[in-house]
């Protein structure tokens, strides 16, 4: 930030007037902020999969226009009975319509009931009508079909397993700001020690990440796609971590500048001077890297990160604007009992920190080798881990479409709540029934439909695996084999769908994640000027990830008795952790390089660098990584694994590769390390004791 950007932020009416101008676009932002467009069928597809065509082409079928969800009917202990036969027999008249008959399992211990909801339901819709089905099922009292003791119902099915995932985030935009705001306040009081001090940030942030969250149905609108509460909750994490992060850095360089000069606004000004070059850049660094996800063909991933890097901006400018404009208007005073006093002595030269700086500096080797055989252990996680969560395994907590389906897998094919939809041109349906049931995995084919303009033809096909598991993924490859000679083939439905984003994950594994490492890299180099610094820091950022992803492996499968990670869950935590990590080592060297222009000395200027931000860093580490933690406080698998990978990640980040890596490489590097640049060259040396008495003479 220049000069006369600094000093109109922190003077008396640039303050006033950056303060009125937030409240004015804050108001308008929550007064023109429009609904959520409406969910799309194709919403978290891959664009031009066969699943995503099928999709766009069930409308065209009678069948595909409504929606049925399946009761499972099981009797543990033994066979069905005669009473449990009426009552599943009154079940289905409570429920209305006309129903096709129940289908008894070959081995008779139970009955599949399928319930059509309707025709052409939307979201709001097609849950209403889930509801009354459970209702109806569960409650019998009021619908006179109570059900004998031993005999269990559960409602499952694609629309009972959406229903689910919705009611899992019910509330979520509340819970996760209350849970989020509870963290950040303690961490905050605990790191300024005052009373006050912490509700400044705090509010800034706040006001900032609600400007976000009313910012999220335009991306929505311009994305293709709604920003469900997935997302929205990422990006709320994102930008309390952020923001705060940000903040600490500022506050802490603020508190600095108020022991060497009198005026508040002066200091501020020498602060934003200061701290404003790292942030800008790590802000850029990590909107740089979200953006990438622009090259990602599930849409859901563009989505997330227009939204995610949008969320860093605001943070960014809530940050650097709002919040010096805030605290220059607040006393001194703000920081009570702890107040930064005019020619005090500077805390950073003594302390724990400064105890850690002068340790690393005396024995570099040690330290990095310790260091390094501690992320090698980490990493050996990795060995155990596995990728790819079948349908049944999205939840943390107890759902009724999970045991539904459980309970279904037990006596009947388990493909059969969520068949595979194959849609062929109508001359070639002949081909396509003759070839469909001698496909390996196959249990069932119905009857061909035609589509209301007689040009295509539909079937059915009961897979005998359950939707998201590795057999049923082979299943879908051979369908798509068997049929590749059949004019118009398409295989879809949820196994297929399933298949299919788990490919376009793996794809975008393979463009995005070298799209990030390059991003990440420019920034450096165009931030330190230099080649040596930016490649060592890329490869610390990379190993931290791979340490963290191992150790986290071991803690979500053992400890928390999660089998794999979901498909999207790697790339998710790879940007996440390299761009926020990329943060705290940018923090750490612009401040050494800094202090090595100073000194004329890079190891001087390490071990002060180190000694000066370690306190602030390792709090802004420790506080994003309970942040991304309460990602956990919603009971969905994807979401509790990027929590506890980029917490884990973060934590390693600040209090081992930026505390020990990074400053044992660039002690052992010297000057080279920031080859070809040459910081300590630009130091301007004292005056000779001679020339000081010759000039005073």
């Amino acid at each position: 930030m220049g000069a006369r950007v600094a000093a109109a932020v922190t003077s008396r009416l640039g303050a006033i007037l950056i303060l009125l101008v937030t409240v004015g676009l804050t108001t308008l932002v929550f007064l023109t902020s429009p609904e959520q467009p409406a969910k799309d069928a194709t919403d978290g597809l891959p664009a031009g999969k066969q699943s995503t065509r099928v999709t766009e082409l069930t409308g065209r079928f009678p069948s595909g226009r409504a929606q049925a969800v399946i009761v499972v009917f099981e009797r543990a202990d033994g066979t069905l009975t005669d009473a449990d036969r009426a009552a599943i027999a009154r079940t289905a008249e409570a429920l209305g319509g006309q129903l096709p008959p129940p289908v008894p399992a070959e081995d008779g211990r139970a009955a599949l009931l399928a319930v059509p909801l309707g025709d052409g339901l939307d979201d709001a819709a097609t849950t209403q009508a889930v509801d009354r089905v459970r209702a109806t099922v569960h409650d019998g009292s009021r619908s006179g079909a109570a059900l004998p003791s031993g005999l269990t119902a559960h409602v499952t099915g694609g629309p009972a397993f959406g229903r689910d995932i919705a009611a899992a985030f019910e509330g979520a935009d509340v819970t996760l700001l209350i849970a989020t705001a509870s963290v950040v306040a303690v961490l905050l009081l605990v790191t300024y020690r005052s009373p006050i001090l912490w509700i400044v940030p705090l509010v800034v942030i706040g006001v900032g990440d609600q400007v976000v969250a009313k910012l999220l149905p335009w991306v929505a609108r311009l994305a293709g796609e709604r920003t469900d509460a997935s997302i929205s909750g990422i990006v709320s994490v994102l930008v309390f971590g952020a923001g705060t992060d940000y903040a600490l850095l500022l506050i802490a360089r603020y508190r600095e500048e108020l022991r060497r000069t009198g005026s508040r606004r002066g200091a501020m000004a020498d602060a934003l001077r200061g701290a404003a070059p790292a942030i800008v850049a790590s802000a850029a660094t990590v909107i740089l890297a979200l953006l990438t996800l622009l090259a990602a063909v599930l849409t859901s991933n563009r989505t997330l990160g227009v939204s995610a890097a949008i969320g860093v901006a605001v943070a960014l400018v809530f940050g650097l604007v709002v919040l010096p404009a805030a605290l220059v208007s607040l006393p001194r005073g703000v920081f009570w009992p702890f107040v930064p006093k005019l020619g005090s002595d500077d805390p950073t030269t003594r302390g724990v920190w400064s105890r850690v700086a002068r340790a690393v500096g005396r024995r570099p080797v040690r330290v990095l080798a310790g260091a390094s055989l501690a992320l090698a252990a980490l990493t050996l996680g990795l060995l155990g881990t596995s990728v790819g969560l079948s349908q049944t395994e999205q939840f943390r907590t107890e759902v009724e479409s999970v045991s539904g389906q459980q309970a279904l897998a037990r006596h009947f094919p388990a493909g059969a709540s969520q068949p595979v939809t194959v849609v062929v041109a109508a001359g070639a349906s002949d081909r396509a029934r003759a070839a469909l049931p001698g496909v390996e995995g196959v249990a069932a084919v119905g009857a061909p439909e035609r589509s209301d303009d007689g040009q295509l033809v539909k079937f059915r096909v009961d897979l005998t695996d359950g939707s998201g598991t590795a057999a049923a993924d082979d299943t879908v490859r051979r369908l798509r084999t068997a049929l590749a000679g059949v004019p118009g083939a398409l295989v879809g439905g949820a196994p297929a769908a399933d298949l299919d984003e788990r490919d376009a994950n793996v794809r975008d594994d393979a463009v995005v994640v070298p799209l990030v490492l390059l991003v990440v890299l420019v920034v450096l180099v165009v931030l330190l000027r230099s080649l040596v610094a930016p490649v060592l820091l890329l490869v610390t950022v990379i190993v931290s990830y791979t340490a963290s992803l191992g150790a986290a492996s071991v803690l979500l499968e053992h400890v928390l008795g999660i089998p794999a990670l979901d498909a999207a869950v790697p790339l998710l935590s790879f940007l996440f952790l390299v761009a926020l990590g990329v943060d705290y080592n940018i923090f750490l060297v612009t401040r050494a390089r800094e202090e090595a222009a100073e000194r004329g000395d890079t190891r001087a200027g390490v071990v002060r660098a180190l000694a000066a931000t370690g306190g602030v860093i390792t709090s802004a580490g420790i506080l994003l990584a309970a942040v991304f933690t309460v990602l956990g406080v919603l009971p969905v698998i994807v979401l509790t694994q990027i929590g506890v990978i980029v917490g884990i990640g973060v934590v390693l980040d600040t209090l081992l590769v930026r505390t020990v890596v990074v400053p044992a490489i660039a002690l052992l590097l010297g000057e080279r390390f920031w080859w070809p640049a040459r910081p300590a060259a630009r130091a301007v040396p004292a005056p000779a004791p001679e020339a000081v008495r010759s000039a005073g003479g």
